[in-house]
């Protein structure tokens, strides 16, 4: 296995699958699991005839990375390879791209997409690939895109419906799925198998040079004591207090504590009832006391000035006071915005764990010393906030950090394009930034140089992210940070990961354990039960949808609960886009800015945003469809929805209690332009 150089653990954990069979091959992050299925691919395609290689990614970013480091270079002499994603115009022609190509690299979506589109220039058979490659498997359950190409899969095994491809999984960690014991753990990474039909090999002959290759970080709990004052902290608590006197909270529920994570779960639900029963007064209100509780878990995490700024950015946007309620929430933080400015700079009171986290980068950063490092926080707003800490923090400075950012690939003044992601990575290869402030993005699946330093800052999060992150920290003599306070959630949460990551390693070895009929038998098992439930949760979905006739529902605008259209006034457009196609609906809302979107479409673009006329809530934007139809395309989580049984709110149109038609373009025209059609 000389030409692509396999270490002696890989050579190992890949044999099983250049037998043929379908396996999902555990490593540790920059154990070099994706050179192994270069390698798998490479002797599949040498030896299988008419091969068709599709390897799998579950982020756009990655879909060029694998291409360009991995596949392309050791394949792309002999074979014909294509990259595709959500930005290749090749998406819109994928069948003939898959027909004419070796191996294709794309997202999963597109392969999903392709299989449920019957239409010939997009459709793709599982039958049409040999073999399928699907990386960071261990997001393959529940809703997730992974699962939904597996399960066409697994139909048609069970159906005995074949040729079918072989599966080649890859992961880092299966995790336990929130199992907290062994049983429960391994019945997790069995419906992982399951829904990948696939068996988990690790290598057991030579554990010792993986541990050589790949040096586990140390890790270091930085503790910090709690903080002793926090006038900026009581002062929102206090806030709060009036807001929940004005409210009134209903009787029969109860809010917990301020500045948590239950608190927001809590107001949450607060709004949506508020919504549900007509009763304004109480969703704006937990509306307005979410943004407060941000702003308490900000100053717990980072400045005091940066939580202030979140609050004042909330208002500054707050443009139409349309009643009472509004009038008061606005009142109130006017009244006392000075004194939360005075509050948040005195330096008296400065969250503490900043200074940890300053002793943190020091250890490591200095004038004279070449080390690397990622920190990871929790949000975007939060890596900005810290980004411009560095940039201001004359120690940090002195000690010759250069800090980026990197965040998620999406549409948004805090996401980051494509471009901008890897313009960061490439100039922390090339010591040009030697600090990455990150949300999770950087934990998978990335090609990062490696680092020295790890540090987790405020984060909560699965033994997986938390394997994935430390994996990060590659360099020898790493080390990994965790800033937290004494007693804090982080510590107890870390060592929970600790613990769990110790059961995947022992759910593993049972299932390795296990008989091949064994094995098999629970693993078909699985698979029929998955098919019931699936088919179960359908047909729910379409008794769900049946319950209300579209014209019996009316759309309300969340803010205002002004209603605003019928049910009957929305289409479903190229099975994606929820579009408002009643004329009428203008006057309900006015224009703002062009949408710019970094990809194109096939056959529409954005237009404006669209804002409710009435409070300036906003809605979406207009598309411009076949250069002709201006279609107000909806957020749903925007809106509310009036039915005969009374108003509820959904997150996705996919749970929404009605069906919506298909969009008819001709139909459309006809209606809007009958002139030009006769």
């Amino acid at each position: 296995m000389a030409e692509l150089g396999l270490r002696s653990y890989q050579e190992e954990v890949v044999e099983k699958a250049l037998q043929g069979e379908n396996i999902i091959i555990w490593l540790p992050t920059g154990g070099g699991k994706t050179r192994a299925a270069v390698y798998v691919a490479k002797k599949h395609l040498d030896k299988t005839p008419q091969a068709k290689v599709v390897v799998l990614v579950n982020k756009v970013h990655l879909v060029d990375q694998h291409y360009t480091k991995e596949f392309e270079p050791h394949l792309g002499r002999d074979y014909t390879l294509v990259a595709v994603s959500g930005e290749s115009n090749e998406k819109d022609f994928f069948g003939p791209v898959v027909k004419k190509s070796d191996v294709v690299i794309c997202t999963a979506q597109i392969l999903y997409n392709a299989l449920t589109n019957m239409e010939e220039a997009k459709h793709v058979e599982l039958s049409d690939i040999t073999l399928l490659i699907i990386d960071e498997c261990h997001h393959t359950h529940k809703d997730s895109v992974y699962n939904k190409v597996m399960a066409c899969y697994v139909e048609k095994k069970l159906k005995r419906e074949e040729p079918l491809p072989q599966i080649l999984g890859l992961t880092a960690s299966p995790g336990t799925g929130g199992a907290k014991t062994l049983e429960k753990a391994v019945d997790h990474v069995l419906e992982i198998c399951a829904n990948l039909d696939s068996a988990i090999v690790s290598t057991k002959n030579y554990v010792s040079e993986l541990k050589q290759n790949v040096p586990r970080p140390v890790k270091k709990f930085d503790i910090v004591d709690k903080r002793l004052e926090d006038p900026f902290g009581d002062h929102l608590k206090c806030m709060m207090q009036m807001i929940h006197e004005y409210m009134n909270v209903p009787p029969d529920f109860t809010l917990r504590e301020c500045g948590t994570q239950e608190y927001e779960a809590d107001v949450v639900i607060l709004e949506q009832r508020g919504v549900r029963e007509g009763k304004r007064l109480l969703a704006q209100c937990a509306l307005h006391l979410r943004q407060y509780n941000d702003a308490l878990l900000i100053n717990d995490t980072l400045r005091m000035m940066d939580a202030y700024h979140s609050l004042e950015g909330f208002y500054n946007k707050f443009t139409t006071a349309i009643d009472g309620t509004d009038f008061f929430l606005v009142g109130l933080f006017q009244e006392n915005q000075v004194e939360l400015q005075k509050l948040a700079r005195d330096s008296r009171y400065e969250n503490p764990k900043m200074a940890k986290l300053e002793s943190t980068l020091l250890k490591l950063f200095g004038p004279s010393v070449n080390s690397k490092g990622i920190l990871f926080s929790k949000t975007r707003k939060s890596i900005y906030c810290l980004n411009d800490w560095v940039l201001h923090n004359e120690a940090l400075q002195k000690a010759g950090i250069k800090a980026a950012i990197l965040t998620g690939a999406g549409n948004g003044g805090t996401y980051m394009t494509q471009n901008e992601q890897a313009d960061t990575i490439r100039n922390f290869r090339k010591d040009t930034v030697n600090l990455l402030i990150s949300t999770s993005v950087a934990e998978e699946g990335l090609d990062i140089p490696e680092c020295n330093l790890v540090v987790r800052y405020g984060l909560l999060t699965n033994e997986i992210a938390q394997q994935q992150a430390s994996g990060r920290a590659r360099a020898k003599n790493s080390q990994y940070s965790v800033v937290a306070e004494k007693g804090g959630k982080e510590v107890k949460r870390e060592l929970t990961n600790d613990y769990l990551e110790e059961l995947t390693k022992q759910a593993i070895a049972k299932v390795q354990e296990m008989s091949v009929r064994e094995f098999r038998t629970k693993i078909t098992g699985l698979q029929t039960q998955a098919v019931t439930c699936r088919k179960l949760a359908e047909a729910r979905k379409l008794e769900k949808r049946s319950r209300n006739t579209a014209d019996s529902v009316q759309l309300l605008c969340r803010n205002c609960l002004t209603s605003v259209a019928s049910g009957s006034d929305i289409k479903l457009l190229d099975n994606s886009h929820y579009v408002n196609v009643n004329p009428d609906f203008k006057k309900h809302y006015k224009v703002g800015g062009e949408v710019m979107l970094e990809k194109s479409f096939e056959d529409w673009e954005p237009g404006r945003t669209i804002n409710c006329s009435k409070c300036n809530q906003d809605w979406g934007f207009e598309m411009k469809y076949k250069k002709v139809a201006l279609l107000p395309n909806l957020a749903i989580k925007k809106l509310a929805l009036k039915t005969p049984e009374g108003s509820t709110t959904v997150k996705k149109w996919k749970d929404i209690p009605f069906t919506v038609e298909d969009f008819s373009f001709e139909e459309y025209c006809r209606d809007n332009f009958p002139d030009l059609l006769d």
